[in-house]
């Protein structure tokens, strides 16, 4: 929770108000992290394939729906020909089991649903935490009790059943990745509420929001000049935790059949029909797992980083306490 700070002098910044020297400060503390760099180019690369993906299946000269059934083994059950899945000069990551799809190309298509999806879902979790969280800090005592108790309630709802129901009930003819971001992002605004609506209580009651409050300005005017510049920092950390997250649900409801459906690609449904091809195949298994584990890691990686740098506090504190307890260690 923040602590109250005195209030802006005449010819300085505004509270919470990032200046270029600032961001300059996060910037340079971001690079001095090799973890945060070698995270953030594996994002870039990510988000490259994403958006690069018809090109790049262009240029193997495959794309991702189109049966090659002579690459298959009918025989054996439809086990690719060759090595390795059937890597060739033609099919450079193989061949998907039982179809004959290039794998290559399923899985850089299959990354534009699972980081629009994540990001979808992040953005709608945060529009909808900051405004109850706003409403909550602001409002009236009653106001907040109830959306505190909403907010409580969104929490502890079993989000994986509920989502999993909702996506049975509605029909297929709804685009399945916009379904994914509003599940996903309804059910899981609960945490940035409560960190918007902990940051409010905080800055209201400093001496430039109370000022706002008594020169008659409205709750929104307040929300929107005096409040939201300083919870930038706190929301934008807390949204990049969520994207890992995020990433994994929208894999785990594809991988349970209620997420995006075939001849549309998923890390997650890719996942879902290779669990019966791992000892025929295992580069069908392997290779959507290894993205999604190295994209949730990535992204957990730069928002522990961007934490950090936002709040370097936080870091010298967990320095300042590994160096006293080595040095009791070595006095013991």
């Amino acid at each position: 929770m923040a602590t109250a700070a005195p209030a802006p002098q005449a010819g300085t910044a505004p509270i919470g108000v990032v200046p270029a020297s600032g961001a300059r400060q996060v910037w340079r503390r971001l690079r001095s992290q090799r973890a945060a760099v070698t995270a953030a180019t594996v994002l870039v690369l990510l988000i490259l394939i994403a958006v690069l993906a018809p090109v790049l299946s262009a240029i193997e000269g495959q794309d991702p729906t189109t049966y090659h059934d002579a690459l298959v083994n009918s025989a054996s059950g439809g086990v690719p020909h060759g090595s390795l899945g059937g890597i060739s000069g033609v099919h450079w990551l193989g061949v998907e089991p039982g179809t004959g799809r290039d794998l290559f190309a399923r899985l850089v298509y299959g990354s534009q649903i699972s980081l629009l999806v994540a990001v979808g879902a992040t953005v709608v979790q945060v529009a909808v935490g900051i405004a109850v969280g706003l409403a909550a800090g602001l409002g009236s005592r009653l106001l907040d009790q109830f959306l505190g108790h909403t907010t409580d309630v969104m929490i502890a709802l079993p989000g994986l059943v509920f989502a999993i129901a909702l996506m049975a009930v509605v029909p297929n003819s709804f685009p399945r990745p916009l379904l994914l971001m509003l599940v996903i992002g309804l059910l899981g605004w609960g945490g940035t509420a409560r960190v918007v609506r902990a940051q409010t209580l905080s800055l209201k009651e400093l001496d430039y929001v109370a000022a706002a409050r008594l020169g008659g300005s409205s709750p929104w005017r307040i929300a929107r000049r005096e409040l939201l510049p300083p919870l930038a920092a706190p929301v934008i950390t807390y949204a990049a935790l969520l994207l890992p997250s995020n990433v994994v649900s929208e894999a785990g409801l594809s991988f349970l059949g209620v997420g995006v459906r075939p001849p549309t690609s998923s890390w997650g449904q890719m996942l879902s029909s290779a669990t019966t091809w791992f000892q025929a195949d295992p580069m069908y298994v392997l290779l959507p797992a290894a993205l999604l584990f190295v994209t949730t890691l990535a992204f957990t990686v730069f928002g522990d980083a961007l934490r950090t740098a936002l709040d370097p506090r936080a870091a010298s504190r967990l320095r300042v306490g590994v160096r006293r307890r080595r040095t009791k260690e070595e006095t013991a």
